[in-house]
This record gives structure tokens, C-alpha cells and sequence, in this order.
């Protein structure tokens, strides 16, 4: 199992590049299950979970190709299940996104209930009974969800009880081939939920109201190939940020979306950062200054993204000041506190709120990922911290952040990947 090794004390300088979203990746390279057409994905990150649903796809049958250059090609006219077994999905949670296209193409399906990271409860009963709305006959038995329908879906007036990006996605590509219009309220509004609408209508669909809390889907008979590209990992851009903030350096994030970022922009200047925009760049300056301290409140896209709260905690531990972090999203995210309390950090938890009292400098000390965003909170603390640094379970972090050690030796840091034997 391989290992990251960082020393830290380097102040972080330079341009890095933004791959594509992992988060919005996944659901485009499910959505080809709607059509017998080629259809072509581009800025695909490469990343474990990325192979993962690939492996899924690909295990019903379906042509798919990752080509060098960050493009997929998948072709699911050659489809011959509509299983996707457990020790596929077992390991990751957006497998159930093959739900709603399976059974709206071809009318049945058998999905293994997911897993993923240990980060609370993330239950899927959303997008059951939303299929079950639309028509679909839904049972769970010895831990897989069975679906099965008579003819076509049936357009529907959805309200989900809670946002969901996953049941939105699963339910925007499902209701795409239902007959007549499905209305979907209380939907999720990330911009990911955008990049799969936008190539869902290059395929033909009918949709209005993506990125709003109402999603309007006028169902069609057939849906056909396009080709489609990856949004810039707006959680990727604001780790690279933090990365900045918390060393007290400078970069530029190129091939970035800063329209996806006000949230996570606001609380960068408020510690202290000044930051630049262009079309496709984000740039962060802290004029080698120590952060201060800011707290926030993790919410539904646009306010503050859940997925940024370990990074800016990380921020935090060496910021001047106290701040309060609320956790709202999920009731297990704060397993990096004991990880980050061995740097030396002083954080308390009461309940779903973090209390973080800056200290001067951090001590480094071994660590272990706990989840994909703590893996990154580590790496943020290792990065400033006093001495050698190892992070052990680094398969967490190799399902979200795309050559992370490449990445930052090129913005100046100190940062090796240890092999299983070397680590040793």
C-alpha cells in the first residue's frame, strides 16, 4: 500500500493545472447507457473511482475505451446485462447511477446497494422511491436493489425530502426517456448537476431548470451520441487554494472555473488572501502572511460545499484566531480531527461543530486518510508542519485528486510517493 511522504515548510509558488471533476465525471460516464450511439467523453479525470464506474460499465458488456489523452469513448450498443455485481460497487456509492439509466433503457436492473467512504449516512432510499414514482417496481433483497418495469417510465411530480445530487442525476437521466414530463422539486443545484443536464440535451433530451431547485423534464422516445467535456474539480481548485492559504504563498489555478467557487472564494479573502479571476483561472496570493482564522456552516451548493471542510479545518489549525466549523451534511466528517490533533492542532467537537484555536506551528507526525477530502486536510497540515510527514491509506486520496504529488512538487513542495516496499 503506497505512502506519501512530505516535508513541509515550503512556501507554495507557481501555476497548476485543474483536471476534470471526479463528481461530474462519473454520472457523464454513466449517462451513455441511454443510447445505443457512441458517445465520447473529454477532461476525464484519472482517478480510482473513474475506473471504477468504467469497470462497472464495462461489465454489462459495453465497449469502453480510455484513451491517453483524458478522453472516453463508450459504446453501450453491445450491452448484454443489466447487473452491476457487489465487488464492483461495493467500493463506491455512485455506482447506483447505473439505476436509473438501466431501467429506463432496458427496462430492468439489478445493482448491488454501494458503499464508499465511511463518512456517515448516505442512504439511496431518494432515489428508490423517486424510480418508484416514475413507475418502476423496486425491491432490495440480499443486498441488491432489483428494478424492473412494464413498458416506459411515466413522467411524475417529484419532491425530494432532502437534496440529493446523486438522486437528482439518477432521476434527470431516467425521466430523460420517460413518457411525458417529470418535474423534479427540491433538486440539488451543484454546477455538476449543470455539466450532466447540458450533455443529456446534447443527446437529445428536454430539460429545463438545471442549477435551479425545480428541474422540468419533458421525456423523449430516443436519445443519441454526442460528445461532451468534464468541468474543472471546483473541490480540486480549492484544495490547490488551501494549499496556497496555508503556507502563505501564492499560485494560479489554470483551466479552473471560478463562477463555481464564490462560496470557497469569499472565506479564501476573509483569511486573509487576495484573489484574481480570469475566464478560466483562479489566482491566490497570501503575500507570505499567516491565515486568520474563519468559521462557516457546510450547506446544499451555492453556500460553503461540504467537501471543503476538512481542507479550510487543515487552514485553520494555524490560522490567527478561533473559528467554529458547522457540519451539516454529514454527521461522521470530522474523522480527520484525531489525524489532525497528532500535527499538534487544538481543535474540539461538540456534536456537528468543530471549535479550532490556531497555533503557531504544526509538528509533523504519522498519519492515516480516513476519507477522500480528510486525505487532503492531511496533506494541507503535512505541507506546513515541521519535519517529515508520512500519510499511510493514500488509496483514499487516488479517488479524488489526480497526481497529487506531481502536482504540488511543481508549486514547490516537498512531496514523495513511497511504493508498498519502499514505505516499509
Amino acid at each position: 500500500m503506497d505512502k506519501l511522504l512530505i516535508v513541509g515548510g515550503h512556501r507554495l509558488s507557481g501555476d497548476v493545472r485543474i483536471s476534470g471533476a471526479k463528481n461530474a465525471a462519473l454520472p457523464l460516464l454513466v449517462a451513455p447507457l441511454l443510447t445505443d450511439d457512441p458517445v465520447t467523453v473529454t477532461n476525464v479525470p484519472k482517478l480510482q473511482d473513474v475506473t471504477t464506474i468504467l469497470k462497472v460499465v464495462g461489465s454489462m458488456g459495453v465497449d469502453v475505451q480510455f484513451a491517453d489523452d483524458n478522453v472516453v469513448h463508450i459504446n453501450a450498443s453491445s450491452l448484454n446485462s443489466a447487473v452491476a455485481p457487489y465487488e464492483l460497487v461495493r467500493t463506491m456509492r455512485a455506482s447506483i447511477l447505473v439505476l436509473g439509466p438501466l431501467l429506463a433503457r432496458h427496462g430492468e436492473a439489478t445493482v448491488s446497494l454501494p458503499g464508499g467512504c465511511a463518512i456517515g449516512s448516505r442512504p439511496v432510499d431518494q432515489h428508490l422511491k423517486a424510480l418508484e414514482k416514475l413507475g418502476a417496481e423496486i425491491r432490495v433483497e440480499n443486498g441488491y436493489v432489483h428494478g424492473k418495469i412494464n413498458g416506459r417510465l411515466q413522467g411524475a411530480h417529484l419532491v425530494f425530502d432532502m437534496v440529493t445530487v446523486g438522486g437528482t442525476e439518477n432521476i434527470l437521466m431516467a425521466a430523460s426517456l420517460a413518457e411525458g414530463t417529470t418535474v423534479i422539486e427540491n433538486a440539488a443545484r451543484e454546477p455538476e448537476i449543470v455539466n450532466l443536464a447540458e450533455m443529456l440535451i446534447a443527446m437529445g433530451a428536454k430539460i429545463e431548470g438545471a442549477g435551479t431547485s425545480t428541474i422540468t423534464v419533458i421525456g423523449v422516445d430516443k436519445l443519441h451520441g454526442c460528445t461532451h467535456a468534464v468541468i474543472p474539480d471546483r473541490i480540486e481548485t480549492g484544495s490547490y487554494l488551501c494549499a496556497a492559504a496555508i503556507t502563505g504563498g501564492t499560485i494560479r489555478a489554470t483551466h479552473a472555473d471560478p463562477s463555481q467557487l464564490d462560496a470557497v472564494l469569499l472565506k479564501l479573502e476573509e483569511a486573509g488572501a487576495v484573489i484574481t479571476t480570469g475566464p478560466d483561472w483562479i489566482a491566490l496570493d497570501m503575500q507570505g502572511r499567516r491565515p486568520k482564522a474563519v468559521s462557516f456552516r457546510t450547506a446544499p451548493h451555492p453556500a460553503f460545499p461540504t467537501d471543503m471542510q476538512a481542507q479550510f479545518m487543515a487552514v485553520n489549525t494555524v490560522a490567527e484566531g478561533v473559528s467554529t466549523i458547522s457540519e451539516t451534511i454529514f454527521e461522521n466528517r470530522f474523522m480527520h480531527v484525531p489525524e489532525l490533533s497528532r500535527f499538534g492542532a487544538k481543535i474540539s467537537i461538540d456534536g456537528h461543530t468543530a471549535v479550532v484555536t490556531g497555533v503557531d506551528a504544526l509538528q509533523a507526525a504519522p498519519v492515516m486518510a480516513t476519507d477522500l477530502r480528510a486525505s487532503m486536510s492531511l496533506v494541507l497540515a503535512a505541507l506546513v508542519a515541521d519535519g517529515e510527514t508520512v500519510m499511510d491509506r493514500l488509496y483514499h486520496m487516488d479517488r479524488g485528486y489526480e497526481r497529487l504529488d506531481e502536482k504540488l512538487r511543481g508549486l514547490g513542495a516537498d512531496v514523495q510517493r513511497l511504493s508498498a516496499r519502499r514505505a516499509q
